[in-house]
């Protein structure tokens, strides 16, 4: 079983759980208990680091001063997923263009490889 921590209170809570049983606060979005409620910490707004008010796609009611949502994600964290699929995307592309450029080479090297199967199964 899953814990977390509350962030009020900072006891131990069963990662399911939707009120912490110590302080009553809520930890999942009403009505939608599989849904984490994030929350903002000291004095910051949620909206201040979320992709969503960035890009100008929120139609939170509480925007730009929520305090607690549902739909938050970290602009950091979309920076460092998306530079992470631009690196795996480059290689994939690398190899391609690479192959497309060597294709001559590449026949070559197979015509050789399939001489010398021949050439070991004859003799």
């Amino acid at each position: 079983m899953a814990t977390v921590s509350c962030p009020r209170c900072h006891q131990a809570v069963d990662g399911q759980a939707i009120t912490c049983p110590y302080c009553r606060t809520t930890l999942k979005a009403y009505g939608h208990p599989g849904i984490p409620l994030h929350r903002a910490t000291g004095d910051e707004y949620l909206c201040d680091s979320c992709t969503y008010h960035a890009d100008d796609t929120c139609n939170f009611p509480q925007r730009p001063y929520a305090k607690d949502c549902t739909l938050y994600q970290n602009i950091a964290e979309s920076k460092l997923q998306s530079q992470q699929q631009l690196t795996q995307r480059s290689f994939g592309l690398t190899v391609k263009s690479w192959i497309k450029r060597n294709q001559a080479l590449l026949l070559l090297l197979g015509l050789v490889f399939i001489c010398l199967l021949i050439a070991l199964s004859t003799s």
